[in-house]
């Protein structure tokens, strides 16, 4: 099957998409207000854009119903990126649901926060992994933002950290998206080896 530009109008493209752009990190998401509200929620169109600046990039859809997350970072230029692990999973699925701006879905959630070193809102305690972010750019590309912030703090929990600055992926159980279902990242292998299938 190929589908030409002019046909994507008769398919659902965006599961045809995330179905096969996987697994996709998940970013999950704290920034706050000019008035101090918190808000809290996950994205999964989220890569590292450039390591020097070292500058993260999201995409936050439906952008003629602005979410939350897109106005606070145009609003306050600052938001935290925090990872996702296995035991905070059901936690951030709460979060992704559709909350007024009044709500604090830290609160709804159930999630404890810490406070930030470098920018104002919140990191996510229990995540092992959190960049605090300044933002540089937001690109409107259809009905998406495309928001670019610069990491100008890392929080790393001190058990997952290895020597030589790598990061122990089996103690941070990072879980992803598999089109609308999540998946644990688990197994490792090197390249090149013999255990793939012929």
């Amino acid at each position: 099957m190929i589908l030409h530009k002019n046909e994507f109008n008769d398919h659902d493209m965006g599961k045809l998409v995330k179905g096969a752009i996987v697994p996709r990190p998940i970013a999950w998401v704290s920034s706050m207000d000019g008035n101090g509200r918190k808000n809290l929620a996950p994205f999964s169109f989220f890569t590292v854009a450039s390591l020097d600046p070292l500058t993260l990039a999201l995409s936050v859809g439906e952008r003629e119903r602005e979410k939350d997350t897109a106005f606070n970072i145009k609003e306050t230029e600052e938001f935290v990126v925090n990872i996702v692990s296995e035991s905070l999973a059901n936690a951030m699925h709460e979060t992704s649901r559709y909350y007024s701006a009044e709500e604090d879905e830290f609160e709804v959630a159930g999630i404890t926060e810490a406070e930030s070193v470098y920018v104002r809102p919140p990191r996510v305690m229990a995540s092992p992994v959190s960049f605090e972010c300044r933002l540089t750019q937001v690109m409107e590309i259809g009905t998406s933002n495309l928001i670019l912030g610069e990491v100008i703090g890392y929080h790393l929990r001190d058990d997952i950290y290895m020597e030589k600055d790598k990061v122990d992926p089996h103690k941070l159980q990072a879980i992803g998206r598999m089109a609308g279902d999540y998946t644990f990242v688990r197994d490792f292998f090197p390249l090149p080896t013999d255990q793939l299938p012929e």
